[in-house]
């Protein structure tokens, strides 16, 4: 296919450049209506394609135009058979992927250290999740993936899931063997999902990570806007459908009901020229990327007191390999938290990272990145274990995770149940009805439905005390919380 084309950015121009009398929403009509200030910063050019499904420029919801022809394209850079865009993020791809395969009562066998997305998605559908704990690592104090015998033994006892759902690579760049897992699901008939959130720029280097279509899994939500170039919520859905597990009529009428009617057209066109770029410039992209980080993480690593894994990490069955491009360092021997280094370059450099949490944090280094951006976020580390090391005293490094609580309801019927509010210091024992997650990277503590314990309060508790951006529960202190009404018997 010839990827120089963009059928939907091209359409999009010529159909401003007519400059049509409009008498449809957006009301603004190219920015003649909105806000003088918001009009001279964004730009008419930007004002003059954000436009709505008329004839001329296809409908997301049932594409037959330039929208379906860039959707071709997509796939044919992604190596998928089908691909779809998202204006409603990665997050809107996952729900589709699993309400797309799960019905009410179905299993689905997750990882533990899901987005919230996903569990939204368990809610919606009325599934039941089967739970995997991922690998943990003690040096570093973060999760990895799931491995193959976890999913093996969750497949052993739950023979009857309807999906298996992995992350590949996650947050922090690594992954499990795909493929492998891939092959044993496939062997069970059960169909693969694929949270690729973070590895767009795997499909375009054969020094990353397998992506999940070249793993042969059915279906992967990737995140185009994360490292791809697109605009932020913009993401792809892509299609395996050569195992038979996947109806792509049937995914299309799922993410058309996620999906606004209200489509943007700005976050479509960037997805379309994002593929040009991608297919067309990926590999050199991804290389350069690849050849910024891994001279940073070569410098980090002589700045004393920090640490940033690279080859050495692999080997054990949840770390089959990683993406350099991502730089997770560790900071626990300067003393202090990786929030308090998070508030520390924010302070003193203007500078920015994608999360911290208790020992590190983690910059993407992506191709939007140059020698100089990189030369900035080194000499602040520099300043950083200057200012701290062996000044203050080395933090030691508690893996304090509480078990997998206890699933009494369905996520859904504690989610609809009856409720009410208590002390959350005062709940465990409680069935809880919300959320509560560490955002980023959203991964959930409690979810609706789980029995509270005593360790998951204690955790919680630690976390929003140093800090940490616990999120969830609609008392954003959680000082209290929603459980399940427990009801008094009747003799």
């Amino acid at each position: 296919m010839d990827h120089r084309r963009t059928p939907l950015f091209t359409a999009l121009k010529e159909h401003a450049a007519s400059n049509p009398v409009q008498f449809h929403i957006p009301g603004h009509k190219k920015g003649m209506g909105t806000d003088t200030e918001f009009r001279e910063f964004i730009g008419d050019n930007a004002l003059s394609i954000d436009l709505i499904n008329i004839a001329p420029l296809d409908d997301l919801h049932q594409p037959t135009g330039v929208i379906e022809e860039a959707q071709k394209l997509a796939a044919d850079a992604f190596g998928a058979d089908y691909t779809y865009f998202s204006v409603q993020g990665t997050s809107g791809a996952i729900m589709t992927m699993i309400l797309s395969m799960c019905s009410p009562g179905d299993k689905i066998i997750v990882p533990r250290n899901v987005h919230k997305s996903v569990m939204s998605a368990i809610i919606f559908s009325g599934a039941k999740p089967v739970f995997v704990s991922p690998a943990r690592d003690e040096n570093l104090g973060i999760d990895h993936g799931i491995t193959t015998k976890s999913v093996q033994r969750a497949l052993d006892r739950h023979p009857d899931a309807k999906a298996v759902l992995v992350i590949n690579p996650t947050y922090f760049g690594v992954c499990a063997d795909l493929k492998e897992i891939v092959d044993l699901a496939h062997s069970r008939h059960v169909p693969v999902l694929v949270d690729e959130a973070h590895g767009v720029l795997i499909h375009f280097h054969q020094d990353l990570p397998m992506s999940a279509m070249e793993a042969g899994a059915d279906m992967a939500a990737t995140s185009v806007h994360k490292l791809g170039g697109s605009m932020t919520q913009s993401s792809v859905l892509n299609l395996n459908t050569k195992n038979g597990f996947v109806n792509p009529q049937r995914v299309q009428t799922i993410i058309s009901m996620l999906t606004t009617t209200s489509t943007s057209y700005i976050l479509l066109a960037s997805l379309d020229s994002s593929r040009r770029n991608l297919a067309i410039n990926g590999h050199e992209m991804a290389q350069r990327t690849i050849d910024l980080a891994q001279n940073a993480r070569r410098i980090i690593n002589q700045i004393e007191g920090l640490y940033c894994f690279g080859d050495e990490i692999l080997g054990g069955e949840a770390t089959f390999d990683y993406d350099p491009t991502k730089l997770t360092i560790h900071v626990r021997h300067l003393g202090i938290t990786g929030y308090e280094t998070e508030n520390w370059l924010r302070e003193h450099y203007n500078l920015e990272v994608e999360l911290s949490d208790m020992y590190n944090i983690l910059c993407l280094v992506t191709p939007g990145d140059n020698e100089e951006t990189v030369s900035t976020l080194l000499t602040a580390l520099r300043e950083l274990a200057a200012t701290y090391y062996n000044v203050n005293t080395a933090n030691e490094l508690i893996v304090k995770i509480p078990e997998i609580p206890q699933l009494s309801l369905i996520p859904r019927d504690a989610f609809y149940g009856d409720t009410e509010v208590i002390p959350f210091k005062e709940s465990a024992g409680r069935i809880i009805a919300e959320f509560i997650y560490v955002y980023p990277p959203g991964i959930p503590i409690l979810l609706p439905g789980e029995v509270i314990s005593q360790d998951n309060i204690d955790y919680i508790v630690d976390h929003v005390d140093v800090g940490l951006p616990v999120k969830g529960p609609e008392d954003r202190y959680i000082n209290n919380v929603k459980v399940i009404v427990e009801t008094n018997p009747i003799f």
